[in-house]
């Protein structure tokens, strides 16, 4: 009886100092490593595994750093945050018809207002069926994407980035900077970059310094869904090699500035369907199948030459400015 209440005063006097155990709290910035593991806190000297085991342990509005190049796996994004790799870049692997990054707010307590940055990843989907897409926007205020690459989302109609929001507090916004993706789409509407809100939702978008190559589409925009519009400037940007169309709008409610930028070596290198418009500047169209199609009007300035047909833009109203 002694040794008992002996101990239960010890437990007591414990209880009292150190108090009941705690949650860890999220931290507003943490790491990853390929010799991480993801029952750690995600601190610099005890990191996360993947970026998935981190993102649990992520304030919302903080960081995931890389401390070393590794596959992180692929993750879904529910709040806002960054995840930033340069220097020690962040792989994802995202074979079988999963998507890489998925960035959707839509179940939160207020969709369409997360705010995400990704800079410094490896996408990678292995050419495998089905098609789908190294990162692909479902519901949220803006994503960016910096200094990104992205590869083989050949299977079906497999995409690099596909911005398709579905619920936004605003225009939903898209920034693409110095971004190469490569290999993708091999079947029906795969490409590139696709942006193709849904029913009553507008975007727009700002790709620039960035290359594609290989596919069957390059930007497309698309409003096919309902959306309320679509407006996208391209600059410093070069599209290559694709089946169908380098730069393409479909649908209504569309429009596309291309400047300083190269349409090569695809089946058309712009095209315009539809209630839509591309406006072309200061750019390179060499070696299509068919220079351009559509609503598509030039300021004047393009390089259009050794098409299958050299057809000639019209001229945009009232020129340069």
């Amino acid at each position: 009886m002694h040794r008992f209440s002996l101990g239960l005063l010890y437990f007591t006097f414990a209880f009292v100092l150190l108090g009941p155990p705690v949650a860890h709290a999220q931290a507003t910035r943490t790491w990853v490593s390929g010799v991480g593991d993801d029952v750690n806190p995600c601190s610099r000297t005890a990191p996360c595994k993947t970026f998935a085991g981190a993102i649990s342990k992520t304030a919302a509005g903080g960081e995931i750093n890389c401390l070393d190049p590794a596959g992180y796996g692929t993750v879904t994004i529910t709040k806002s945050m960054s995840i930033y790799c340069d220097g020690a870049v962040g792989s994802v692997l995202n074979s079988g018809g999963i998507n890489g990054i998925i960035i959707n707010d839509s179940a939160t307590a207020t969709p369409g207002t997360v705010v995400v940055y990704l800079e410094g990843l490896d996408v990678e989907g292995a050419g495998t069926i089905p098609g789908s897409s190294g990162i692909r926007f479902l519901s949220g205020a803006s994503l960016h994407v910096r200094n990104v690459r992205i590869r083989d989302q050949t299977g079906g109609q497999g995409h690099g980035i596909a911005f398709v929001p579905t619920s936004t507090a605003s225009t939903a916004r898209l920034i693409v900077e110095n971004v190469t993706i490569s290999n993708t789409g091999s079947g029906g509407v795969g490409a590139a970059i696709v942006v193709n809100p849904g029913a009553g939702v507008s975007a727009t978008a700002l790709i620039s310094k960035s290359h594609f190559h290989r596919g069957n589409f390059g930007v497309v925009a698309d409003s096919s869904g309902g959306a309320a519009g679509i407006n996208i400037v391209v600059r410093d940007t070069v599209a290559n090699g694709f089946t169908n169309t380098a730069f393409l709008t479909t649908g209504n409610n569309i429009g596309m500035l291309v400047n300083e930028s190269a349409a090569t070596a695809s089946g058309t290198g712009l095209a315009a369907s539809g209630a839509t418009t591309i406006r072309v500047g200061s750019s390179v169209i060499v070696g299509n199948g068919t220079s351009v199609s559509g609503n598509v009007l030039s300021f004047g300035d393009n390089r259009i030459n050794a098409n299958g047909n050299d057809a000639i833009p019209g001229p945009v109203p009232g020129g340069s400015h």
